[in-house]
């Protein structure tokens, strides 16, 4: 069993969440997370006034779950906006002055935007939208990648009562319009270009087709980021749209806490993405309750997440930073280019104080071969981890590298469907390698078998009992299957679909998708033991990272495959049979006799989707030969193939396993 790698000291005892234990009477975590998920009313009651979340008009009910719990509303009767919560209130103070945002391009070149200049850009935007006709309920949609102009547009969207559609900018045309087209938007908010690892992307031709193919749209605003060419053929250059504004301050809509905001896209790593509705309510909850708890974002704090904005990481950190009057950084470009160190200069240079990024970023990094040693992180206080299951040593490394032994590890799960997470850490609580703490506050998670009856202790599936406030508002144009992906398996109950694991202590560890499970000879296999056993192989050669899937097997049902990814100064070449033998042998001995892995092979590289993670469904795709999917979705597709080719090869040539 793990043992306690971090214990709170210091300021982690006088932080926020400890603040609202000794506001609230209550002496330990464990007490405070029972109490908030068998009690929700009292939590987010008592947590939503103590964050200082401000209502034009309080809500008199704090849910109705009369329809049943997919159609639950919250804060009945209240009037509320993200961006009077976010910006407004905080100028209405005085933080003219304050840095709201400090941003970076992909070639280094930063600036800074206070909370005056955001406040400024924001009306601007807000009064040429209402210009061009766009009324509360519209649709704006954005096709931009992270930067100061991409929050404004949100910012604006949510002013004025419109809702914004964010996917990935990245996208193609054709899944662009796949994304949109049912939403119906108005107005579209794109770029001409971007520019990304030392190399420009020119976007006009895709933005012509897209507009073409988004009949709704009566206006189109582009942005130009890698031209000075002031002359667009399709669409309204982004200064001539600011001018079309009357001036002045902009009247922030008072809304119903039911209204629409966000419109985010699931990955797509189980299946089409999804169009996930969000609410100003559900977002002012939900958001603020994690970033303000778990992460202690404070005023004069400077948070940094490694995400792209089409990514739900970057409207939570960029609406809960701002909800606190802290600063953002946003960033162009990979954590490679121009050096590994790049993570590191940019925490450096804007003092950052709280960073979170991905596993599949961490892999990286650690297994490029730098010495990172040198680099201080004097201000970092605390640590994020999302996005997949982080392997134990993976997160030893971001402990000891980043964080230098003395920063907690936010390790937290959740999805694009919540805006937030269902299993949390907070910084009270000791924690263990590769932990994600507990259940999160107010959200009445627990761990049950397939029969719905609660895990103590041992391995089974992540619920929920009772409605959140951010639960999505079903999937655009498809309640069907909203009803079918997360209430069909228990009724009246939330089925995540990850798999959770309760040691004998009561921490929590999120092992993956519960579709992920590889059933051979009948007995299931979890993907992630067998790819952290990879992991940690002693050698020659290791492993940067792996994936663990099941290939169809007319006598097992699955063969358990491994592809793995060689670490800097290991050749594929050193993967000979005795080699390949004694790395099963390491998997049954680690994990589960019955589990040792019956093929392994080398690649390149594993596929990542915008968001960094691996995309397992793809890969078995391919590897069993049949359609992958959309690979425009894929930053590095070019892999897909090859792993299409090698399990071509392997089902030619089948070898018995060991």
């Amino acid at each position: 069993m793990r043992t306690i790698a971090w214990r709170p000291y210091g300021p982690y005892l006088t932080s926020r969440i400890a603040d609202f234990m000794r506001h609230e009477g209550i002496t330990t975590w464990q007490e405070l997370i029972e109490r908030s998920n068998n009690d929700i009313e009292w939590f987010w009651n008592s947590a939503l006034a103590h964050l200082g979340v401000e209502w034009f008009e309080p809500y008199t009910r704090l849910y109705d779950d009369s329809a049943g719990m997919p159609w639950t509303t919250w804060f009945g009767g209240g009037k509320i906006n993200i961006t009077h919560n976010c910006l407004d209130r905080h100028i209405a103070g005085g933080k003219w002055l304050d840095y709201a945002l400090w941003f970076e391009t992909d070639d280094g070149f930063s600036r800074g935007i206070t909370y005056g200049d955001l406040y400024r850009l924001v009306n601007k935007l807000s009064s040429a939208m209402r210009r061009a006709g766009v009324k509360p309920g519209d649709r704006i949609a954005m096709r931009m990648t992270i930067s100061p102009e991409a929050v404004a547009v949100m910012l604006a969207a949510f002013k004025i009562g419109a809702s914004c559609m964010q996917p990935p900018a990245r996208l193609g045309d054709a899944a662009l319009t796949q994304c949109l087209a049912p939403g119906k938007p108005v107005m579209l908010c794109t770029q001409d270009g971007y520019v990304r690892g030392g190399k420009t992307f020119d976007l006009s031709a895709s933005n012509r087709k897209l507009i073409e193919n988004l009949p709704t749209l009566k206006t189109s605003i582009v942005f130009p980021r890698i031209s000075s060419n002031q002359n667009t053929d399709y669409a309204i250059l982004w200064s001539t749209f600011l001018e079309s504004g009357i001036g002045g301050d902009v009247q922030t809509a008072w809304l119903d806490a039911e209204a629409e905001a966000l419109l985010l896209y699931s990955s797509g790593t189980t299946g089409t993405p999804k169009a996930i509705v969000h609410t100003h309510g559900g977002i002012m909850a939900q958001v603020p309750k994690e970033v303000g708890y778990a992460f202690d974002c404070r005023e004069g704090d400077v948070f940094y997440w490694f995400t792209n904005i089409g990514w739900m990481m970057a409207p939570w950190e960029i609406i809960g930073s701002l909800f606190f009057g802290a600063s953002v950084v946003l960033s162009e470009g990979t954590h490679l280019d121009p050096s590994p160190h790049r993570l590191f200069d940019l925490i450096r240079r804007f003092g950052v104080t709280i960073f979170g990024c991905t596993p599949t970023v961490l892999r990286d990094l650690k297994s490029c071969g730098e010495d990172f040693s040198m680099h201080r992180n004097a201000k970092l206080r605390i640590l994020g981890s999302t996005g997949e299951p982080i392997d134990e040593e993976t997160w030893r490394w971001y402990f000891e590298t980043f964080g230098k032994e003395k920063c907690p590890i936010m390790n937290i799960s959740g999805g694009t469907e919540v805006i937030g997470c269902l299993v949390s850490p907070l910084p009270i609580m000791p924690q263990k390698p590769a932990s994600l703490g507990a259940a999160a506050l107010g959200m009445t998670t627990e761990v049950v078998d397939d029969a719905g009856n609660t895990v103590r202790c041992g391995s089974g599936n992540l619920v929920c009992r009772k409605p959140f406030p951010s639960m999505t508002r079903g999937f655009l144009g498809n309640n069907e299957l909203f009803l079918k992906t997360y209430f069909e398996k228990l009724p009246g109950v939330w089925f995540h679909g990850d798999r959770v694991e309760v040691d004998a202590d009561g921490w929590w560890y999120v092992r993956g998708r519960a579709d992920d499970l590889i059933v051979r000879g009948g007995v299931k296999h979890d993907p992630a033991k067998i790819e952290e056993a990879i992991m940690v192989f002693p050698g020659p050669p290791k492993f940067s990272a792996a994936a663990a899937f099941g290939a169809r097997d007319e006598r097992v049902g699955q063969r358990i495959v491994v592809l793995a990814v060689p670490a800097t100064g290991y050749a594929a070449n050193e993967m000979t049979p005795d080699i390949v033998s004694a790395i099963k042998r390491h998997v049954k001995t680690i994990y589960d006799p019955m589990g040792q892995p019956d093929e392994i092979h080398v690649v390149r590289t594993l596929p990542k989707n915008f968001a960094a993670k691996i995309p397992r469904n793809m890969i078995r795709k391919a590897w069993e030969g049949e359609d992958p999917g959309d690979l425009t979705r894929i930053e590095n597709a070019d892999v897909v193939a090859e792993i299409s080719a090698l399990g071509f090869s392997s089902r030619i040539q089948k070898a018995p396993s060991d």
